[in-house]
């Protein structure tokens, strides 16, 4: 039989007839055999390595990274999640996290809080356990727990087919079948010897690699394209390419969806590996840019603010400068968070927070008399543009 399928055979995997009637694909074990063809991937190897290079150095250079980190990782989140259909903005997440009440927020907002938290458990468990089969499940169940496909087995692999296609379509009006169940805990295990293995692949390509076999071999019910996503940054932080989760690759997967999911059958149906990288590459290199120049306008604006405050603010201008800081991290808060940070009474911190107020640093964004709340505007603007 001529075809794709047998042009892929020995590169990427092979179709397989099942019993139902359709082909599911079994993926071969990586690295792609015949090898990659490296000098194809030179230019946006190099580029790349540069760019992301760059982004972890702008983001060391900032007073307290962390402090701006979790900004960063709640745009990846909610990006991932919007790839997966949620209509929930970082606005949502935002007044969610501050537990602001509104009716008009989407519900699917809980989805997004939840990758936060997976995201941010993964990073803390890379100190103990590396990337592996077993933190890929533990990630599953933090990121389905309490929402939409909870019932599909969080954490667990999948024991049923399933299958990728438009919405509502059956297993044979499929785009793509991943292997049959039987076949995935050997399929994730050679994944895992791939990731562990010593080899002279750079780290990019291994990452590029990684990501696509994952979502090939697709091995829970549901949330496997917002688990491969969160393993390219657990990858990469693994490795030391980056010290801190700073990339949103979501937004480039976002704004070119449907080249991602070409890119990705063109592996699967020609073993078109290096088309898949070079696409992956471009990708490190656009978002790399971004982040790197939102970097750049985070430290330009609190410069430019904690001057202001230093100037204007007088004997207050200490709490001032503490809840500025506060800020970067959370960028909603109340005049009760700004008592904590502070350690003053209510009506001190009142007067600081009409004081911020006024020089234009946070804004009133509920409109009621009591616990009201307040946003940094042109912070969450940066992550917002």
């Amino acid at each position: 039989m001529e075809g794709p399928e047998m042009k892929s055979i020995g590169r990427a995997g092979r179709y397989v007839q099942q019993a139902t009637g359709n082909r599911a694909f079994l993926p071969a074990p990586l690295p792609p055999d015949p090898p990659l063809r490296m000098e194809d991937l030179q230019g946006p190897l190099a580029e790349a390595s540069l760019a992301l290079g760059r982004l972890d150095g702008s983001v060391l250079t900032l007073p307290n990274p962390d402090l701006f980190v979790l900004m960063y990782v709640r745009k990846e989140a909610v990006l991932s999640s919007q790839i997966e259909g949620t209509q929930s903005s970082l606005q949502d997440l935002l007044e969610a996290e501050a537990r602001i009440f509104s009716p008009d927020r989407p519900a699917d907002v809980r989805e997004v809080i939840n990758y936060v938290h997976a995201m941010n458990y993964g990073l803390e468990r890379l100190n103990t356990l590396p990337v592996s089969v077993r933190l890929i499940r533990e990630i599953h169940e933090r990121l389905l727990k309490g929402v939409r496909g909870h019932k599909l087995t969080p954490g667990e692999l999948r024991r049923s087919q399933n299958w990728i296609g438009p919405g509502g379509c059956t297993l044979n009006e499929a785009t793509f079948v991943p292997p049959p169940p039987d076949a995935v805990p050997q399929a994730l295990g050679d994944l895992e010897r791939f990731l562990h293995k010593r080899d002279d692949l750079p780290v990019l390509v291994k990452v590029g690699l990684a990501h696509a076999q994952f979502e090939t071999i697709h091995p829970f019910l549901d949330g496997n394209g917002r688990v491969g996503r969160l393993l390219i940054t657990f990858l990469l932080c693994e490795c030391g390419v980056l010290h801190k989760p700073v990339l949103y690759l979501s937004h480039y997967f976002k704004r070119y969806r449907q080249e991602y999911y070409e890119r990705l059958q063109a592996v699967r149906d020609a073993g078109d590996w290096e088309g898949w990288l070079a696409f992956f590459l471009r990708g490190v290199i656009e978002v790399s840019a971004q982040a790197t120049e939102t970097a750049r306008r985070i430290l330009a604006l609190r410069e430019q603010r904690r001057e202001q405050i230093t100037q204007s603010f007088g004997r207050a201008a200490g709490n001032g400068l503490k809840v500025l800081e506060e800020l970067f991290r959370t960028p909603i808060v109340s005049v009760n968070n700004v008592q904590t940070i502070t350690k003053t009474e209510f009506p001190a911190a009142n007067k600081l927070v009409q004081r911020l107020v006024q020089l234009g640093v946070l804004k009133e964004i509920t409109g009621q008399t009591r616990n009201r709340r307040f946003r940094f505007e042109e912070y969450v603007r940066l992550f917002e543009d």
